[in-house]
């Protein structure tokens, strides 16, 4: 709590003393990113016994994954839509193709080990998790145990690796929204920011400013005592002050929650919700976005049709690469409505 001055200082400061204290000011250094460029954008260095680590930290991808209720949920849009169009084969079943999605649009690369039985048969494909898949200096495939440090090699062959293509390598993939993850982090701390404002009651807060002569020693400190024992249970609750020769102006509140802070909170949830929506490339009455103004954001089946053609499209053909690897159409999708529509 502040401690307010008593009349007998305030005399002494109006007076001129020169033990008057004088103000002082403070400015704040350079923010402090959440991920620094050397563990954001790392290098291709070799590790574990010789295989490399991912230029973007496995760990903070996933983590980043739900900053954003809109960057979650337009990852999530995009894998839902793809295993809705899937058509399962005996070799690869929806779930693994649902993981096996999930780990591409999230990391920008997927795995697929094949399982072949003794005698060298086809048994099928399973996942292998990106997080935790790194590539060899040999060409070949790891995964990184317990532990962190050892790694079970796989069989010559058997991986199959889909990437996202990456400007500055070719080992790994990187996702296509690494553009939008400030906006992403914006956003979480935004809302921790707000969150605990709310928790360590900020917003209900004030600053009595008390300049009043008419206030003895005496008086202060009743005062204090009484906004002292309004925390806790029970607290909010009203205060009288009576000082009949007092100043008008002498005693005032000063309330911390000002309303252009919480413009400001809007403003950066609705920014960094656009940055990430753009990076996505995702409609946003597709995920649930209310829209602000009374026109809407026009017809949903059109941006449904849209958002099938220059996004999932794509995506499916990716994943088609498989059956020219396995040598078997092992990953087909069903034709979207509107295509069996235009053929009729």
């Amino acid at each position: 709590m502040v401690k307010l001055k008593s009349d007998k200082n305030l005399k002494t400061e109006a007076a001129g003393d020169s033990e008057a204290i004088k103000p002082r000011m403070f400015s704040f250094g350079d923010p402090d990113p959440s991920m620094t460029r050397r563990t954001a954008i790392g290098y291709l260095e070799p590790s574990h016994n010789d295989y490399y680590d991912l230029p973007i930290p496995a760990q903070g991808l996933s983590e980043s994954l739900n900053s954003s209720p809109h960057h979650a949920s337009a990852i999530k849009l995009k894998r839902n839509t793809l295993v809705s169009h899937f058509i399962e084969h005996e070799h690869l079943k929806r779930g693994d193709f649902s993981r096996l999605a999930l780990d591409y649009l999230v990391f920008g690369n997927s795995y697929l080990e094949e399982i072949r039985s003794v005698r060298g048969g086809r048994m099928g494909f399973k996942p292998s998790l990106a997080k935790l898949t790194r590539r060899h200096k040999s060409g070949e495939y790891g995964f990184i145990k317990k532990g962190g440090q050892d790694m079970h090699a796989f069989k010559r062959g058997r991986i199959w690796h889909l990437l996202e293509p990456d400007i500055n390598q070719e080992v790994y993939g990187v996702p296509d929204y690494s553009a939008a993850l400030h906006a992403a982090w914006l956003n979480e701390s935004a809302t921790l920011f707000r969150r605990k404002y709310y928790q360590n009651g900020a917003h209900a807060g004030y600053i009595m400013y008390l300049t009043d002569p008419s206030f003895n020693e005496e008086d202060v400190e009743a005062l204090e005592k009484n906004i002292a024992g309004s925390k806790g249970p029970g607290n909010f609750r009203s205060l009288f002050i009576n000082a009949p020769n007092g100043d008008k102006d002498g005693l005032k509140i000063i309330h911390l929650a000002e309303a252009q802070a919480k413009d400001q909170f809007f403003n950066i949830k609705n920014v960094t919700r656009d940055d990430v929506l753009a990076a996505h490339r995702v409609p946003p009455q597709l995920i649930g976005v209310v829209p602000s103004n009374s026109g809407g954001f026009g017809s949903i089946e059109n941006a449904r049709k849209a958002f099938s053609i220059s996004e999932i499209k794509p995506l499916q053909s990716r994943f088609e690469e498989l059956n020219e690897w396995a040598g078997d159409e092992i990953i087909k999708f069903k034709p979207f409505d509107f295509e069996i529509e235009a053929k009729k």
